[in-house]
């Protein structure tokens, strides 16, 4: 099945059924500050979303990702291709990396499987993408130790696993970035974004509101959902 992501800019087949990338693929992208000529690294690639999302924003990025599932490791592979980007794709369990890619990265992202007991999809695809198995923890931790000191471990996670997520991540270069459904509405997705080796304090971040009253985006959500505008976390640190 074709979709497309960034109003057109990113085409997208996720194959029939399974999981489908949207709005969390897209913000995390947009969250990475990646630079042209830097090495980036996803961990759990699915079919290449935030990936592209994020060589859609930022040409010269040298994209590596490893996905499980080999059927979708080669759908990133396609969709790579048909969007005209470079993507090393590599199918394999991110718990036995290939010795090639047991190396750092400059920017590290992922979005991590996060749902636990009693949340499990009737769709085995989609469960095994997202039912975390009591791993969410090795996940981060995996992250952090493939992210060269000064670079930039990105994630989004449901708003209820943060405390289990700080508990794994350093105190100091951590920034927390809620994601708002509507003003005044608690949080159900949080970026949370470490650098390698800082020593800045904890930053909780304003954050983003997603959608207007009527339920359409907000001029920033829509800036960066449809526009490709990033989302600078670093920059709105106090």
């Amino acid at each position: 099945m074709k979709d497309s992501l960034l109003d057109g800019r990113v085409r997208l087949d996720q194959g029939e059924g399974g999981l489908r990338a949207g709005l969390d693929a897209v913000v995390l992208a947009a969250a990475v500050p990646a630079a042209a000529g830097q090495t980036a690294l996803e961990l759990g690639l699915g079919t290449g979303a935030a990936s592209l999302c994020l060589a859609a924003r930022v040409p010269g990025v040298s994209l590596t990702g490893v996905e499980i599932d080999p059927p979708c490791a080669a759908l990133a592979r396609a969709n790579a291709a048909a969007n005209g980007v470079t993507l090393d794709a590599v199918a394999a369990d991110i718990f036995h990396l290939p010795p090639e890619l047991k190396r750092g990265f400059d920017q590290v992202y992922c979005n991590p499987p996060f749902h636990g007991p009693g949340q499990a999809s009737p769709d085995a695809v989609r469960a095994g993408a997202m039912q975390d198995g009591g791993r969410l923890t090795d996940w981060l931790r995996l992250g952090l130790q493939r992210t060269v000191s000064g670079g930039y471990f990105t994630i989004i996670l449901r708003a209820d696993r943060l405390a289990e997520a700080l508990s794994a991540l350093p105190p100091r270069g951590l920034a927390v970035f809620p994601l708002w459904p509507h003003a005044g509405e608690p949080a159900r997705r949080v970026i949370v974004q470490v650098r390698q080796g800082s020593a800045a304090p904890m930053a909780l971040l304003a954050g983003l509101v997603l959608h207007k009253a009527n339920g359409g985006w907000t001029q920033a959500a829509d800036n960066v959902l449809r526009g490709g505008a990033p989302l600078a976390l670093q920059e709105a640190r106090l």
